[in-house]
C-alpha cells in the first residue's frame, strides 16, 4: 500500500459524494477494511464518487487510496489502515459539509463537500453510536442506525433486556462486571454454573465473535472470562441454546417500514461455533441462503426480525440472529453494522432475495442521504 496520501478525486457534478469511513480503533479494524474494499469495488461509479477515510488503530483519520485491491483479503492476511501522515478534517460547523485534508507537509486541500458518510466501522468507536454522534454534531448525513439504536444493540445485556420487554424471546444470560469477577471469582463461577454447561462467554460490547469462548467445564471458565475482559469491562455468560443458527437481514424502506430478507442459516461443525476464524478466514461452516425452512418458519423469523429492528429504533440496516429450537425461535443478537463483505451473510441474504450487492450498497447510500434524524 502506498505510504503517501492520494490526491483528492475530481468532483463530478451530478454525482453523489460518499465519504467511506473504515478501519477504526476496535479489534474488528481489519474486517472493516475488507468491507471497504468490497464497497469500493461494487459501487456504481457513474452515480457515486468516494472519499475513502481510513481510521488507523490509533484513531487518526487519514485519506486513503480508492483502490479495492488495497483492501482485499489475501489468504490469511488481513489489510490494515497505515498512517500515511495525512489528516482528514471534518466540518467545524454544521453549515458546511466540506472535508479538508492536511498533507504531511502541512499544506491543506479541500476534498469538496460530501453528501453522505458511510461508516462501515464494526465494534467500539464505530458501531456503538460514538461515530454516529460525531456525524450528527457535524451535521453530516450518514448511512445506518442512529446513536441510540447503535449503542443499545452494541450492548448485549441492554439489547436482551429491551428485546425481552418487547415480547421477543431471548436466551437466558448472566451479566458479569470486571470488578465483580476480580472481587470474587468463586462466587461468580458458582452463579454462572447454574446455567449448566457448556457455556458461552462473550464481551458485552464487541462483535465478530471477538473474545468469545465456549466453556465445557468449570476449569475452562477462568481463561474464558480473562479473554472476554480483554475486550470489555462487562461480560455476558449464556448457556448453549440447542438449535439451528438462522439469521435475517433487515433493510429500512423509504417510508421507514422495515423490509426483511429471506433468512440464511449457518451450519457449523458439530460442537463448534461460528467464531472469528470461521467467519473471515475460512472454516468448516456453511452459509445457506435461503435457509431450508418451512413457509411458517420463514414467516416467523421475518416477523421477528422486523419487530426486533423496531424495538431498538433501528434505521438503515441490521441483521437479527436467532436460534431455531424445538419450540420456536430465540433471538440471539441484533447487529446494526453486520459483516458486509460481499461474502457475508447480510448481503448474501439480500442477494437471495433479489437485491444484488451493488444494488444493496446504492440503496443504503440513498437511505442515508435522505434520512431524517
Amino acid at each position: 500500500m502506498s505510504s503517501t496520501a492520494p490526491a483528492p478525486a475530481g468532483i463530478v457534478p451530478g454525482r453523489t459524494r460518499v465519504a467511506v469511513l473504515f478501519g477504526g480503533r476496535s479489534s474488528e479494524h481489519e474486517i472493516s477494511c475488507v468491507t471497504a474494499g468490497g464497497i469500493m469495488d461494487a459501487v456504481d461509479r457513474s452515480r457515486y464518487d468516494l472519499v475513502p477515510v481510513g481510521i488507523t488503530k490509533d484513531g487518526a483519520f487519514t485519506l486513503q487510496p480508492d483502490d479495492p485491491e488495497a483492501w482485499t483479503l489475501r489468504g490469511q492476511e488481513l489489510p490494515t489502515v497505515a498512517d500515511n501522515g495525512s489528516r482528514v478534517r471534518f466540518p467545524v460547523s454544521a453549515d458546511s459539509r466540506e472535508l479538508l485534508v492536511e498533507r504531511p507537509d502541512g499544506s491543506v486541500e479541500s476534498l469538496g463537500e460530501v453528501d453522505v458518510v458511510f461508516p462501515i466501522l464494526h465494534g467500539p468507536f464505530g458501531e456503538d453510536g460514538t461515530i454516529q454522534g460525531l456525524l450528527e454534531t457535524a451535521g453530516l448525513p450518514y448511512v445506518g442506525d442512529g446513536v441510540l439504536a447503535s449503542a443499545l444493540a452494541m450492548d448485549k445485556h441492554v439489547a436482551k433486556a429491551v428485546l425481552e420487554h418487547a415480547g421477543l424471546r431471548v436466551a437466558p444470560w448472566t451479566t458479569v462486571l470486571r470488578r465483580q469477577w476480580q472481587a470474587d471469582p468463586v462466587d461468580v463461577a458458582e452463579s454462572v454454573a447454574a446455567h449448566g454447561f457448556p457455556l458461552f462467554v462473550k464481551p458485552a460490547r464487541a462483535g465478530s465473535s471477538m473474545g468469545v469462548s465456549r466453556v465445557d467445564e468449570p476449569a475452562q471458565l477462568g481463561a474464558a472470562m480473562d479473554l472476554a475482559f480483554e475486550h470489555d469491562t462487562k461480560v455476558i455468560v449464556e448457556p448453549r441454546v440447542i438449535g439451528r443458527e438462522v439469521e435475517v437481514a433487515v433493510l429500512e424502506s423509504r417510508d421507514g417500514v422495515p423490509r426483511t430478507s429471506l433468512p440464511g442459516e449457518i451450519v457449523v461443525a458439530e460442537d463448534g461455533f461460528y467464531d472469528f476464524a470461521a467467519k473471515y478466514l475460512g472454516g468448516d461452516e456453511q452459509l445457506l441462503c435461503p435457509a431450508p425452512l418451512t413457509e411458517s418458519e420463514t414467516d416467523a423469523i421475518r416477523s421477528i426480525g422486523a419487530r426486533a429492528f423496531e424495538a431498538i429504533g433501528g434505521a438503515g440496516l441490521a441483521r437479527v440472529d436467532c436460534f431455531l429450537t424445538d419450540d420456536g425461535f430465540v433471538v440471539n443478537e441484533v447487529n446494526t453494522m453486520p459483516g458486509f463483505t460481499p461474502f457475508s451473510m447480510y448481503p448474501r441474504c439480500w442477494a437471495a432475495s433479489g437485491l444484488s450487492y451493488p444494488e444493496l450498497v446504492a440503496e443504503l447510500i440513498e437511505l442515508g442521504r435522505t434520512a431524517v434524524r
